[in-house]
């Protein structure tokens, strides 16, 4: 295992011209994806002032990215926030990014007024629970997926 040191990040908020590095950030956490699908994705999400998509920066190129949604729920009185993806390069990985992004997130949410973040973590990855976990995040339930049949055209 290499050694964990922490690495100089800037934190900022993704732009139009991050989607090549986005989408190789996504096809490294297990989501085939190209550039212009990302850029796809991209143009709907920053329409929509529930997403915000923060991304890691050093030396000059995205080393890592966050995403997170906000809603109201029928559980609770105020809104709650859920992170939709946190994926750092594999060659930056235990050098601190992840945890600068979750901060960024964690304070943008929080001057939003959100008091409630929830994550979705597969069950094979381990390594993410060990993480999140040691950040204060808690083990509450599961999640259930149902892929839906799409009419043809």
């Amino acid at each position: 295992m290499s050694e964990t040191k922490d690495v100089d990040v800037t934190i900022r908020a993704a732009e139009a011209a991050d989607a090549e590095a986005l989408a190789d950030l996504m096809t490294q956490l297990g989501y085939e994806t190209r550039a212009s699908e990302m850029e796809m994705r991209m143009e709907a999400i920053r329409v929509n002032k529930n997403y915000a998509t923060f991304v890691a920066v050093s030396k000059g190129k995205v080393c890592g990215m966050i995403g997170t949604f906000t809603c109201y729920t029928y559980e609770h009185n105020s809104p709650s926030a859920r992170i939709l993806a946190l994926v750092v390069s594999e060659k930056m990985r235990g050098r601190g990014v992840g945890r600068a992004l979750i901060d960024a997130a964690e304070k943008d949410l929080a001057r939003k007024n959100i008091s409630r973040i929830a994550v979705n973590t597969r069950f094979e990855r381990k390594d993410a629970h060990e993480f999140y976990e040691k950040l204060g995040y808690t083990k509450n339930g599961f999640r259930l997926v149902k892929e839906l049949p799409m009419p043809a055209d």
